[in-house]
């Protein structure tokens, strides 16, 4: 974990919270949804254009991604339908990185040494706090979080997916962007699809209100994901996940400054492990 990298991921952190928000914001769920996947499969066409096409090796995971990015979509959709913002963004996210640290150590082989294991499990420590703080003081919604928890069982998946596939597609940024559109260009479709049949005829009078904020989502969206990958062959899968999920601490101050949610010293608390967690991950780096 470079400072490069971290940086890289940071800003991925942020930017991801960003398109989330837009996500939330968005009052019909399958409007904002089909905007931002539309627009990234946009932006992912481009990119098939430009980039060269990726290596046979890395299509198997390029396919299975596919599936499991459209899955992702259709539970983080009905997770923001149940549950707020500061209740589904973090239990979806903090959910991740220890399954992706068990998944990178059985199919990467990637086993974190003991500084790298310390920041891992502190970090993981930190998103669990600002998850368990959006529950306080409230009856559960064992829907939203039965949503949330299995929206992050598909982060976790597509993480490790894409990372090793990004690594088969080869070493260069530009094998790396092609990998990144025609994953764009294929998870983008299933949604938009859907929401076409659903609109019939009135497609045009359900979007427009939406369309310059849902092509910001998107574009932020490619941003976040394809920092993420590109630091995925710059460092191991799991302290890029756990360093990646620091976009709750944004989420949880997004939710308090736009939604109105509390965030509380318990929140600040949980940002401080999170802190050392990341220097830690720096140290083992």
């Amino acid at each position: 974990m470079t400072p490069l990298v971290t940086a890289a991921v940071l800003l991925a952190a942020v930017t991801h919270a960003g398109w989330n928000a837009i996500a939330h914001q968005i009052t019909d769920k399958l409007v904002g949804f089909a905007l931002i996947a539309g627009g990234g499969a946009l932006i992912g066409l481009a990119l098939v254009v430009l980039a060269p096409i990726p290596a046979a090796a890395a299509w198997p995971y390029l396919i299975a991604s596919a599936f499991i990015h459209t899955a992702y979509f259709v539970l983080l959709m009905r997770s923001f339908r149940l549950g707020d913002f500061g209740q589904a963004y973090p239990l979806a996210r903090g959910s991740a990185p220890l399954v992706v640290t068990v998944l990178a150590a059985v199919f990467a082989h990637e086993v974190p040494d003991g500084w790298a294991a310390a920041g891992i499990v502190l970090s993981c420590t930190g998103l669990t706090g600002v998850a368990l703080w959006g529950l306080r003081g409230r009856r559960p919604n064992w829907a939203a979080i039965g949503a949330a928890l299995a929206t992050g069982l598909t982060i976790a998946s597509y993480t490790v997916v894409d990372g090793l596939g990004v690594r088969a597609s080869g070493a260069t940024l530009g094998s790396a962007l092609g990998y990144i559109g025609w994953l764009l260009a294929a998870e983008g479709v299933a949604i938009p699809v859907f929401a076409l049949y659903r609109w019939r005829g009135r497609t045009l009078a359900v979007v427009r209100p939406f369309v310059g904020v849902g092509f910001l989502g998107a574009v932020l969206s490619v941003l976040a994901y394809s920092l993420v990958l590109w630091a995925q062959t710059r460092a191991e899968l799991a302290p890029v996940a756990a360093l990646r999920e620091s976009s709750i601490i944004v989420g949880a101050a997004i939710g308090a400054l736009l939604f109105k949610e509390r965030f509380g010293a318990p929140r600040i608390a949980a940002a401080g492990l999170l802190v050392i967690g990341i220097g830690l991950m720096l140290y083992a780096g």
